[in-house]
Parts: C-alpha cells; structure tokens; sequence
C-alpha cells in the first residue's frame, strides 16, 4: 500500500508530516510526500488565514484526481478549527492537532476523533533527515493570544520537548545534514522545569559541528544574557526573525503584542550589537481592522528605520473565534491588497540593500538546479553559484549581483 503525506503551512507541519513518513516506512508502507498517484493520502492542514482553510480543502480534490479511489485522512490546525468543513469531501478519518500517531493506528477506521490538545509536550514521532537542512520540532502551542491569531485555540498551550529528547535527535542524524532549524509555534517559548531554556538548549546542540538556526521568535526574547549566550556558539548563525506584525503602537496594542516599537527597535539595536551582519527577517500584516492610513504611514517609516533584511507580508485575515473578530470590523479588500503593494516595493529594496552589504559568508548548498547551485548564507541571504559542487558543501563566497530572489555569488578563496 502506497501513502502519500500532503503538508500545508508552517515549518511544525512539515516536521510533523516527515515524522509520519518515516514512521510509515517502519511499518512496512511505500511512501511519498509528493502529489502523485497512490492508494491512500494524508493531508496536514493549516488554518492561519482562511485562504489556507481553502487550499486545505482543495488539496482533497487534487488527490482525487490522482486517484478516484483512494482513501483521504485529514489532521491538523484546520481539522481541530472546523471539521465540519470537510463534510462531503468523502474524507475516510479525520483528526485535529493532537494525537497524530494515533491517526496511523486507524488507517482502517471510519469517521472522526479529535483528540483532547495535550498538556505536555507530545514526543512520540521522529522525523528522518535526508536533505542538507534538518528542521528539528522543540516546542509546541502558544500562549500569546494576540488578537488575531486563532492558532493557540487549534495547538493549545505552549508545551516545550525535553532538552535530551532533542539532543538525541541531532545526534542520530546523518553526516550529510550540515545546519540544524530548531522550530515551533513559539520557540522564544521554550522551556525546561518552568524556566526559559532556549540558550542552554543550544549550548548543548554546538558540540555537533553543525550550523545551529533559529526559526521564527518573539522580541521578548532578546536580552543580553541570551545574545552572550548566543556569541559564545561555535556554529551559531545570525539570523533572527522577529515577528514584529505592525509598526504602529495603537495597533500593536489592539493586537495583544505585548511590546512598543521602541522596545522591538531596542532588540534590534541588541542584535546587531552583538551580530553586526545579522539577518533580521519578520512578519507584518496589513489591513488590520481599523488601521488608518496614518497607522500605516507609521509601520511602512519604522520598516524603514529598522532595516530588515527581508519582510514576510500578510494581509489581515479574520479567523472566527478570535478577538478581533469579535470585537472590529474587517478594513475592505481594496485597502489590504493597496497596502500589501507598498509594503512589498519597500521590502524588496530593503532586501537587496542588505544582500549588496552584508554577502560575505558561508553557503551551504541545499540542492543543484540547472547550472547552479542554492543554498543560504548563515544570515539567510538566498544564494545561486556556478560550480561542481555537491548538496551539502559549505562554500565561501562573495557577492556578485543581485540575481532573482538573492545573489548571484562566486567562490571566495
């Protein structure tokens, strides 16, 4: 029996989907994580925004056509949301968030369960590593609340892997995986018996010989003890991505980010103290309800101030459920779609003002392309190179031009 595993959304999911595809193997099944012909087909949903709902549903229909028979089982963030959105999709199983190796014990049940979100951290899964970057789930759920995200409704509460557990992992992976991506739903959140833990988690993870990055944080994270920390790592990479959401205070505040922007621009001043040539990546979205133009003005002026290296651009979304739906009404397509286009021409010159000062470095080669190579610096910088190189190499280079979404780089010896 052939099982093909169908992901959308976040870095968690894909973790989570590897996971199951190795498991799958153990058990005996040929398996695939790709959009072809096979007898049965596992698709791990997202329900960030509600576009990501629809192509959830729509990913049902494109494994039909691959096979009008086969079986569908449904699990994740948009599952645990609404399942009832699935009703007459002629879906075999369906779970939520929680539970998912269950969901391999009933590959012969009918029907639905979601199961009760856990209060601890479930690690029961394993993912194989067979690529040059390995992503590595440490921390599941949020506690943040911000008022327009329905995610820690779907994950429940932040719940975080024991420090062992993780170095176990790492551990096992193979020679050929040369950068480690720690990622959850909130990482800043990590933990160990109550306490922060995300440093000494690293500190433990450098002895690998292998590049150490973080995915996405929140500013809350960012001290000096942390970034002492931080520098002190043999394999760490500079690339912080900050979620910062809005440049304006009034609106930060009806969001429920528990920062100002003078604060988010004081972690930044932090950062670069310590990693003058760090990456700093973020999220913003736009269209917020009841975000004026002059709110706007603000974010797109402190985009600006701060430099990032690259934007992660959103229009507002409203997630039934969520405060926000509750208590504004939503701005119209038009204005989104208005301020989604100017923020967008703002990054794409922030970003190629970063690549043009700060390409000096390391990339490691992900995979091979026609005639080139790609991969990313430790600062994130999206790198294309001409060469007999191999998946896996790590190789000096230096900046050339900027060249489609990065750089085209050449080897510097």
């Amino acid at each position: 029996m052939k099982i093909s595993i169908l992901t959308l959304g976040c870095k968690v999911n894909k973790y989570e989907s590897d996971a199951l595809i190795f498991e799958l193997k153990n058990r005996g099944f040929e398996t695939s994580d790709k959009l072809e012909k096979a007898d049965a087909f596992i698709i791990n949903t997202c329900a960030v925004t509600n576009e990501a709902e629809k192509k959830s549903r729509q990913m049902i229909e494109r494994a039909r056509k691959c096979n009008p028979n086969a079986k569908i089982y449904i699990m994740g963030c948009a599952s645990q949301n609404r399942p009832q959105q699935f009703e007459g999709h002629d879906v075999t199983f369906l779970i939520g968030t929680a539970g998912k190796k269950k969901l391999l014990d009933e590959l012969e049940k009918q029907g639905q369960e979601i199961f009760e979100l856990p209060e601890n951290y479930e690690d029961d899964l394993y993912s194989a590593q067979t690529l040059s970057r390995a992503f590595i789930k440490i921390q599941d759920g949020c506690n943040n609340f911000c008022t327009y995200c329905i995610i820690p409704y779907l994950r429940g509460r932040s719940r975080s892997r024991k420090i062992e557990s993780v170095v176990d992992e790492v551990s096992r992976l193979p020679e050929n995986v040369k950068e480690v991506v720690l990622v959850g739903i909130d990482v800043s959140d990590f933990r160990e018996n109550g306490e922060k833990a995300l440093g000494r988690l690293l500190q433990n993870l450098d002895k690998f010989n292998k590049r150490l990055r973080l995915s996405s944080m929140e500013d809350n994270l960012i001290d000096e003890t942390f970034l002492k920390t931080l520098k002190s790592l043999k394999n760490f990479c500079p690339h912080f991505h900050l979620s910062l959401q809005s440049g304006s205070d009034s609106v930060l505040k009806k969001m429920n980010r528990k920062y100002t922007t003078k604060e988010f621009e004081k972690s930044v001043d932090a950062i670069r103290k310590y990693f003058p040539n760090a990456g700093i990546t973020t999220d913003i979205i736009v269209g917020f309800p009841t975000e004026t133009e002059k709110e706007f003005e603000e974010t797109l002026n402190f985009v600006k101030k701060v430099k990032f290296s690259q934007l992660h651009i959103f229009p507002y979304s409203k997630r039934e459920g969520t405060a926000a739906s509750k208590i504004y009404k939503d701005l119209s397509g038009k204005i989104k779609a208005e301020r989604l286009k100017q923020l967008e021409a703002v990054g794409k010159v922030l970003k190629s003002e970063f690549i043009q000062n700060n390409l000096n470095g390391n990339l490691l080669v992900e995979e091979k392309n026609g005639e080139f190579c790609e991969g990313y610096t430790e600062n994130y910088i999206k790198c294309y190179i001409k060469g007999n190189f191999k998946v896996g190499d790590i190789v000096k280079v230096k900046f050339e031009k900027l060249y489609k979404d990065g750089a085209l780089v050449i080897q510097s010896l």
